[in-house]
């Protein structure tokens, strides 16, 4: 089975998994150009509980971000590649501009966000603490960004 699912076939997921007592960690982000940062930062996240559930920015969601040059990988791959990853058991691309429409019907055990993150700009922590679940950041790990290597990249290839 994939691991990469729609909000349907996620819900089905986790609502096997509540049924086997797993403790529910979500977390999101863009992850274009996967680098150590960010699997340490993912490794991290599932750590803090049974199941890791990412959420990743569509193509569109991180152009309005980070600008019309970003992605450099497309949504179907960088989703592929974060499913690869031992640490992660789902994920689920958003089209939206945030993910709190996908926090809402999930509502995680755990709502995960690297430490570049104060609680109160974390999308979702509201409903998540009110729900009785935690927010948690994660340290963010230093010298490594994927702006860092497109501009290495740059410096070194033109």
């Amino acid at each position: 089975m994939s691991k990469i699912l729609s909000l349907k076939g996620l819900l089905k997921e986790i609502d096997i998994c509540r049924k086997l007592d797993k403790r529910i960690v979500f977390t999101n982000g863009c992850f274009d150009i996967l680098h150590v940062g960010h699997v340490r930062y993912l490794a991290a996240a599932k750590a803090k509980g049974d199941i890791l559930v990412v959420g990743l920015n569509s193509d569109q969601s991180i152009k309005s971000i980070k600008g019309e040059k970003r992605p450099l990988v497309c949504e179907a791959h960088r989703a592929e590649v974060i499913a690869g990853l031992e640490c992660v058991d789902y994920v689920l691309v958003f089209y939206e501009p945030d993910p709190f429409n996908i926090i809402q019907a999930i509502m995680p055990d755990l709502l995960v966000k690297g430490g570049d993150w104060s609680e109160k700009t974390i999308i979702g922590a509201d409903i998540v603490k009110a729900d009785g679940g935690k927010v948690v950041t994660i340290p963010f790990v230093a010298g490594f960004s994927t702006s860092m290597i497109i501009q290495k990249i740059i410096n070194r290839y033109g």
